[in-house]
């Protein structure tokens, strides 16, 4: 295994299973750079909308991504920048989440933005979040873990972000989107939905946010013999 690829945590798994908040503590307690691949998804299809193109258009999609640079800003959780704007709170609506998933179903388009966030990966010690990152973007990843959970448990997490945004929805209505979204991501043609052979499966239906954080690092750990010092700050040794 090369080097660099030592320190590499990629970890997937479906919609609504906390592998944002998950991914953002667990790089913030080993001091390592967070990786969103989702955001950078989201970011494309606002790209898109603002370009007037349509996200289901292989073609228009393409053009926006050509028009466009993402990067992580400096702070923690850092920014995802879209041409230099801070678009983190744009993106982060059931719309935006919708249309991450409709544009990563073109094929051409997947395979410049698995490109893109390797890239990123191996400039420094990182953790990555998001759809193939086991598979397609990592799959020679020094440890990769799948977080995985029913649909219902799922829906409910969701709910929950939903309401602290005070978004105004059912859980009836998130549990078909995410059905949904979970075949779209399951049976596309590039990089679909699936778990690497050899990714540390973690069935986090009765888990808190908390232990599924502290269930990862222990792996982690593990994994690569590091130390962290404590809650609020790492020591990635």
């Amino acid at each position: 295994m090369a080097e660099e690829l030592k320190r590499i945590i990629a970890i997937d798994g479906p919609a609504g299973s906390g592998k944002s908040t998950t991914c953002r503590e667990v790089a913030r307690r080993l001091g390592w750079q967070y990786i969103d691949t989702g955001a950078m998804y989201r970011a494309l299809s606002l790209a898109v909308k603002r370009d007037g193109g349509n996200i289901d258009v292989e073609k228009d999609v393409l053009e926006a991504l050509d028009r466009s640079e993402f990067r992580f800003g400096s702070g923690f959780p850092p920014a995802i920048l879209l041409n230099g704007e801070d678009v983190s709170e744009e993106i982060r609506t059931p719309e935006a989440s919708d249309g991450s998933s409709r544009v990563s179903v073109h094929p051409s388009v997947r395979r410049r933005m698995v490109q893109l966030q390797r890239e990123l990966g191996l400039l420094r010690p990182s953790v990555l979040e998001g759809r193939d990152t086991t598979t397609k973007i990592f799959p020679d990843a020094g440890l990769k873990v799948y977080l995985d959970g029913s649909v219902e448990v799922r829906a409910g997490r969701r709910l929950k972000d939903y309401q602290k945004q005070g978004r105004d929805i059912s859980l009836e209505n998130i549990v078909a989107e995410l059905r949904e979204r979970d075949a779209r991501d399951s049976n596309r043609a590039e990089g679909p939905l699936s778990i690497a052979n050899d990714a540390v499966v973690l069935n986090t239906n009765t888990w808190t946010l908390d232990q599924q954080i502290e269930g990862v690092l222990a792996v982690a750990k593990d994994r690569f013999g590091l130390e962290v010092t404590d809650e609020t700050g790492g020591s990635g040794r």
